[in-house]
């Protein structure tokens, strides 16, 4: 794959990388590959009403409370609560970063996020298909297998629609094992595409080139907002 890993940026605010980059210092395992494999199910799963809250928390209250919540289930995402207004809210593990991300499997992630529509009917597929495979599972190495089999024939959206993107700004993140774990900040999905494009990965250029495909048919750039879903402040990375 053709990726721009979270982990070559530096936060030297928050001694942070993102939940898709390298998490550190897991006791008695090799620190390049922390979660060689799935852990048991129930370190995934949560408290129902506790997980639509986090979701609800990846947005503001004023997008999220109109959103169609969904919360992992035994085999996957179900449906907590119908939406709407085309948003889709829910927690994201691990599994739904970069396939060879060493916190692939790190069941302490959670992730709230909330996708706008373009992103839920382009982007969100993908992870919920990831989701069910993982559920189910599936290595790390089949579900690779998997998702570019699916994109090659379509059963995945190859398509990206236009204006695609996502919240993550909320205060309860766990999206990585250093530092605070958490970083308030909006994702952009574009079109394959260089990062020069959008200026990422400039000197105090706020946007970051997290990761961008194939076979995955976008590029994903992640910007800081410096504010919760709450409207509090939030640290920004230098």
């Amino acid at each position: 794959m053709n990726r721009n890993r979270f982990a070559a940026v530096t936060l030297p605010i928050l001694a942070l990388t993102f939940a898709f980059a390298n998490p550190l210092g897991v006791r008695g395992q090799d620190n390049k590959n922390p979660y060689p494999t799935m852990a048991p199910l129930e370190q995934y799963l949560m408290d129902r009403e506790a997980e639509i809250a986090l979701a609800r928390s990846a947005a503001p209250e004023s997008i999220s409370r109109d959103a169609k919540i969904l919360v992992l289930g035994r085999h996957g995402y179900e449906t907590a609560v119908e939406g709407k207004n085309g948003f889709v809210c829910g927690v994201e593990r691990g599994w739904a970063g970069p396939i060879d991300d060493p916190g692939f499997w790190n069941p302490k992630n959670r992730s709230p996020i909330c996708y706008n529509p373009p992103a839920a009917r382009s982007v969100l597929p993908l992870t919920i298909k990831r989701t069910e495979l993982a559920m189910d599972g599936k290595s790390r190495a089949q579900i690779q297998e998997w998702e570019k089999a699916a994109y090659a024939k379509k059963e995945l959206p190859t398509t990206l629609e236009p204006g695609a993107m996502s919240y993550m700004i909320s205060k309860e993140a766990y999206l990585s094992d250093e530092g605070h774990h958490n970083l308030a900040h909006l994702m952009f999905y574009a079109p394959v595409m260089d990062k020069v494009n959008w200026g990422a990965d400039v000197p105090n250029s706020p946007v970051i080139l997290l990761l961008t495909g194939p076979p995955e048919p976008f590029t994903v750039f992640l910007v800081p907002t410096g504010k919760w879903s709450d409207g509090t402040p939030a640290p920004l990375p230098k």
